[in-house]
């Protein structure tokens, strides 16, 4: 499609958690009306996250802007009708009732972008999950099954400092996120 001035990027307010959803829903929509010209691009901004359930590792796509949908239209004519129409879209951000859509600033589209970007580029990435002082259970290596208190949090190693009893004695170990579980 080539770029012309009248695509601007706005967004789109959306159902929480149902985002992906609504953007193939947008996009069927438009394409059924044939209004497909006038879309250039939707977007979903999503970062990868590692989560541990049952001691295994899963790779999850999380929403960064939970609740949001940024899109690269023309909204002439029907097109905006089309997209507030759509099950579980609340509006567009910025917009005052009965009012145009309102299009997002250029410095405002290249922050987002770049955070886009930057998501794409540190694909795996944990999210600290655990906080000083909370008990949790060891679900891998020679100490699996024993329960402790996080004493301290080394970000940079990924790594965790448990003082777990043994024997009557508290004893200190160093464990990676992935060895351990909230209880």
């Amino acid at each position: 499609m080539v770029e012309t001035s009248e695509n601007k990027w706005y967004v789109i307010r959306a159902v929480s958690g149902k985002e992906s959803k609504i953007k193939d829903y947008i996009m069927t929509e438009i394409s059924r009306l044939g209004f497909q010209d006038h879309i250039e691009e939707i977007l979903v901004p999503t970062e990868k996250v590692i989560q541990i359930r049952n001691g295994k590792k899963i790779n999850k796509e999380k929403v960064y802007f939970p609740g949001y949908i940024m899109i690269k239209a023309n909204l002439v004519g029907e097109v905006p009708h089309i997209i507030r129409s759509v099950t579980n879209v609340i509006g567009f951000l910025g917009e005052t009732k009965g009012g145009d859509p309102v299009p997002l600033r250029i410095s405002e589209v290249n922050r987002m972008l770049g955070k886009v970007d930057e998501l794409a580029l540190n694909r795996e990435q944990t999210v600290i999950p655990f906080v000083l002082g909370e008990t949790i259970k060891v679900i891998d290596g020679p100490f699996n099954g024993f329960t402790g208190t996080v004493e301290n949090i080394n970000e940079e190693k990924r790594k965790l400092e448990v003082m777990v009893k043994i024997f009557g004695r508290k004893t200190p170990l160093e464990l990676s996120y992935m060895q351990v579980e909230k209880i």
